[in-house]
Parts: C-alpha cells; sequence; structure tokens
C-alpha cells in the first residue's frame, strides 16, 4: 500500500502540516510523521528555540542520504556485490520512484517546517533593546536555501515555494513553478545576505548550523557569480572574529625521505559545520552509513561502498615530492620515492590520502564475515556502535576548493592554483602572483596579518602560522614540485582557467571522496562549460581506463537522465 501511495504523489511527502488541531490534506500528502509541533504563533523565545530544534531533527532524516546520493552518482566510489539494488541503481542512474534513496518529501518536510517558521516567527519582539529570534530566523533561512539547493542538484527542477502549506488548494504542486539549480540560487542569495553578520543561535554547538557567507558562497558559485563567490568564500576565511587558516585537516606523508612508513593526522577544526546525529535508535534518527561505508558487526563486515577504480588510478597517478636535507652533503634538495620503493599498500603509489582514509586491515575470525574489510576514516565507527555522531556538511578544505573554484572563473587563474600548491599568504602572493592579476583581484589577495596566514611553506621561519597548498595533504611539499605548474605558453586566458578548473577538480576527488560532494562537483563544472561529455565520461569511466562502461555514458549524455526522477 505505501508503495502505491508514493506512485500516486509527486513528491511522496509532507508538502502541508498539520499545526494545532490537524488539517485535511490531498491524497498527494502524507502527513505521517511529518511534524514539527509548532506554537502558532512562535511569539516567546522558547518558541523560536523548540521550533529550531524540530527543523533540525528533520535535517538529521536527509543527512545519510546527502552523502549517499553524492558519492554514489560520481566516479569516485563504486557500489560493492553486497550493495542493495537501491545503491546500485544510484551508480547506474536507473533509481526509479520506488527507490529508498529517492524521497523528496524528506528535503521538502525541512523546508516546509521553515517555510513555516519563517512565517510566523516575529523577528521585530524584542527584550531589552535585541531582537531576540534573530540568530534562529537567519538560521532556518539557511536550512531553507541548502535544502533546496540538494533537490536542485539531485532532481534538476523542483516545485518551488516559500510560504507554508496549510490546505489542500496549496499542497497542489500544480500551482507553483520549478526552478532549476540557477533559478533557486538567484532567490536565496538576496535572502540571506540581510543575515550575512548574523551569529549562530545560542541553542547547541555552532557547527550544527550552516554558515550563511559559506552558503552564500556556494549559492554564487552555482549562479555563476564568481567574484561574489570568491568574495564571501574569502570574508569567511578571513573575518576577524573567527580566522580559519588551511592547516588542520587530514594530512598524509611519508615519515623520512626512505619512504617506508607514512603517517595520517586528523584535527578538530576539520569539519565547521554537519547535521548531529542521535547515537541510539531509542533517542531518534540515526545515521546508518557506517554500516554501508565500513565493516563491522551489524553488516557483517560486507560494506556495501567503496572507492572506485578511478579514484584509485588518479591518487597513483600524483607525484609525492619531499624537501629534505642530504645526509651526506647537509644540502637541501628534493627527493620522490623511486620505482623501487617497496610499498606495504599498493595505494601508497602518488597521493596518501586514498590509503590512509580507507583502511583494508581484516581482523574478524568467523566463517560468516565477509573476506574483504574496509574502514573508511573519516566515518569512524566504534566497536559497539555503528551509529555516526555527525555527518559533516561543511569542511575547512573543502572551502578551500571551492574558493579557488571561483577565484579561478573570476578570472583569477594564477591565485587560484596558489590555493592548490602554495596556500595563500603575503608570502605566495608576492612571489607567485603576478602584478597585473594581483591588481585584478584587488581586496581577494588582501587580509589582517593578525587574523590569517602570514607566510608561505618554503620560510624556515617557525615564528607565525604556516599555511600549505591543499595538494600537500598527501603529495609532500608540492610547493617544491617542479612539475605541478600551469605550463607556460597556453594558448589564452581560457586556457590556463580551464587547466586550472582541471587541477581543482582532481584535488577535489583526491580531498573530497566519500563526503557527498562529487555529483555536485561535476555537475556544477559540466553546467558551467556547457559540455555534457564532462561529467557523462568521468563517471563512465568509474570502473578505471580499461573498463569503460559505454552503456552508461550513453545515458548520461542525455542530461535528463543526470536527475532523480519525481514521479
Amino acid at each position: 500500500m505505501k508503495r502505491i501511495m508514493k506512485k500516486n504523489k509527486i513528491f511522496s511527502m509532507v508538502l502541508a502540516l498539520a499545526f494545532g488541531a490537524g488539517a485535511a490534506f490531498t491524497s498527494c500528502v502524507d502527513t505521517d510523521s511529518s511534524l514539527v509541533d509548532f506554537n502558532p504563533q512562535l511569539n516567546s523565545p522558547n518558541d523560536t528555540v523548540f521550533s529550531l530544534l524540530g527543523i533540525m531533527n528533520k535535517m538529521q532524516v536527509v543527512a545519510d542520504r546527502t552523502i549517499i546520493l553524492g558519492e554514489m552518482r560520481g566516479e569516485l566510489s563504486s557500489a560493492t556485490e553486497a550493495a542493495t539494488t537501491d545503491l546500485k541503481e544510484l551508480a547506474d542512474f536507473t533509481a526509479t520512484v520506488e527507490n529508498r534513496y529517492n524521497a523528496p518529501e524528506d528535503y521538502y518536510a525541512v523546508i516546509q517546517n521553515c517555510n513555516y517558521y519563517i512565517a510566523h516567527a516575529d523577528t521585530m519582539l524584542a527584550l531589552r533593546g535585541e531582537k531576540v529570534f534573530i540568530r534562529e530566523y537567519a538560521a532556518v533561512k539557511a536550512f531553507r536555501a541548502w535544502t533546496y539547493l540538494q533537490l536542485a542538484i539531485y532532481y534538476g527542477k523542483v516545485p518551488f515555494f516559500t510560504r507554508p502549506l496549510m490546505t489542500e488548494v496549496e499542497a497542489d504542486p500544480s500551482r507553483y513553478p520549478f526552478y532549476d539549480v540557477k533559478q533557486v540560487c538567484e532567490y536565496f542569495i538576496p535572502d540571506l545576505e540581510p543575515y550575512v553578520e548574523t551569529d549562530f543561535p545560542l541553542a547547541g554547538n555552532d557547527r550544527y548550523f550552516i554558515p550563511v557567507r559559506a552558503l552564500l558562497g556556494d549559492l554564487c558559485l552555482w549562479a555563476g557569480r564568481y567574484r561574489e563567490a570568491a568574495q564571501y568564500y574569502h570574508d569567511y576565511l578571513t573575518h576577524p572574529d573567527k580566522p580559519l587558516a588551511p592547516a588542520g585537516n587530514m594530512e598524509a606523508y611519508w615519515g623520512n625521505y626512505e619512504f617506508k612508513s607514512h603517517s595520517s593526522s586528523y584535527s578538530s577544526t576539520t569539519d565547521l559545520a554537519g547535521i548531529r546525529m542521535e547515537t541510539s535508535e531509542y533517542d531518534g534518527v540515526v545515521s546508518r552509513l557506517g554500516d554501508v561505508l565500513n565493516s563491522t558487526e551489524d553488516n557483517r563486515y560486507y560494506f556495501e561502498m567503496t572507492s572506485s577504480q578511478s579514484l584509485l588510478e588518479l591518487s597513483q597517478a600524483q607525484r609525492y615530492v619531499m624537501v629534505y636535507t642530504d645526509p651526506t652533503t647537509n644540502l637541501r634538495d628534493t627527493i620522490s620515492p623511486g620505482e623501487n620503493t617497496i610499498y606495504n599498500d599498493s595505494r601508497e603509489r602518488g597521493d596518501l590520502r586514498l590509503c590512509s582514509n580507507v583502511r583494508t586491515t581484516y581482523t574478524a575470525s568467523r566463517d560468516d564475515y565477509s573476506e574483504d574489510f574496509q574502514t573508511v576514516v573519516r566515518f569512524p565507527v566504534t566497536s559497539n556502535s555503528s551509529f555516526l555522531s555527525e555527518i559533516p556538511l561543511y569542511r575547512l578544505s573543502s572551502i578551500y576548493l571551492r574558493m579557488a573554484e571561483a577565484y579561478n572563473r573570476a578570472g583569477l587563474p594564477e591565485s587560484a592554483f596558489a590555493i592548490l600548491k602554495y596556500g595563500l599568504s603575503d608570502g605566495t602572493v608576492s612571489k607567485y602572483v603576478s602584478a597585473d592579476e594581483q591588481k585584478r583581484a584587488g581586496n581577494l589577495l588582501t587580509w589582517s596579518p593578525y587574523n590569517f596566514i602570514t607566510q608561505d611553506m618554503s620560510s624556515t621561519s617557525t615564528t607565525t602560522v604556516n599555511t600549505e597548498g591543499i595538494h600537500s595533504y598527501g603529495c609532500g611539499e608540492s610547493y617544491a614540485d617542479t612539475l605541478y605548474v600551469i605550463p607556460e605558453g597556453l594558448a589564452t586566458h581560457e586556457d590556463s582557467i580551464l587547466f586550472v578548473e582541471d587541477k581543482i577538480c582532481d584535488e577535489m576527488a583526491l580531498e573530497q571522496s566519500f563526503l557527498g560532494q562529487r555529483f555536485g562537483d561535476l555537475q556544477r563544472i559540466a553546467l558551467r562549460r556547457d559540455d555534457t561529455d564532462f561529467l557523462a565520461r568521468k563517471i563512465a569511466g568509474r570502473a578505471g581506463k580499461d573498463s569503460f562502461n559505454t552503456e552508461l555514458y550513453g545515458r548520461l549524455s542525455d542530461r535528463s537522465n543526470w536527475y532523480l526522477p519525481l514521479e
């Protein structure tokens, strides 16, 4: 019966919610388990706080799916033999409305609750001269914009409404326009701009709210407003109250020039924003992503997603460079692992992030367990629970990479490439960005020395905060790699931009695997270039250069097949 109902609904969702005594809805509306119980007036601080927490609960429902849809439909992940049919359909772009991951109703439940909140919260109510609801109001607006952006990425064109739907007539989707991703972004940019300086709510950890500046950067990036996107990312990273230097993400590196062992590390500053999940099924919505990505007791080690051959080939194609002091001559030089290097794991060849993030050490001893083993370090699970406490939405390195993308398309390829190779600092700008580009960049290449990065990695000084290029997270001291450069002699400035964009795309793959970003990244670049082949060829090459999927390529050559069906 439930499946039949789903076919008859354009969303299979809660377009309208029953508040208070309840309301009657059409068969297009599923009212089951969709309510956030609001005070209709929302005229006290407690009302707004509790209602905000209810919206955050709705965000929990879409958390796992956001990662899975973004990864399984890219080229960096593959479905294993143990994967469910639903996951395999996502990977093959053959998912129907019956697919468990094709549930736009859950995103619209977030939107409906946000719409109701925004329509009813009295943002003018003041306590001792302060607008007591403004922080919650801004947070809800950010949740709504983010949710609509996800819908547009996954579904192409989606019914768009910004008022709460409270009657059967209002719940008719034919009454509303269908917006594509650019239209969604163009609506929410001015909607969010007034709240760019608004602080996060005091309820809960700041990491559970979406930073408005970073989200505005994303919206402008998708809308093709690259200079504005670059400015928002720049201002977010260099904000006087909370500057964010790129150091501190996961970095993998060889211990010494003998290349016998490597190390990796995480920092608490890696994740900037995420969706807080429950850690017990009895408390509410828990994440099942750990069982999909990892070998656990619950899945008897039969994980369902793994890194693709395409990602492996890209990783092994990178060049690792180490700056070292020759013990014989006492001179500084560079060195890379040689052809005769003996690796513990073949994945150690090239970039070290893949082998550091995806562990394969097998520890099971029972016959009914899978003989394969996988732990995705970015989504760790404990021995007594496979439930993840948080699903990341924004990571520090991701912000830097999107900033590089925006700088590049704003006509600043040298600055964008500096983010990859050197890290942005006064020193790297003066050395590696031409005077002409510095002039065109203006304040995008300026920041206070007191709240941002102040030197480049090639300096011998250790008295100030270092920075490094994102490429160094897995490829050693990339500033010293003489082959990792923008080629001289490119015919046009546009050629330089395209070259750097390809490098940014590769770096996004190396740095962001399993984070749910890949399909969106490929789609955004393909749409910008008006190049269907760009996305189709990469995803069809998921199984590696020797196993190109011509059937999948043909399917993705039709842009309508990029998106999940709404009905």
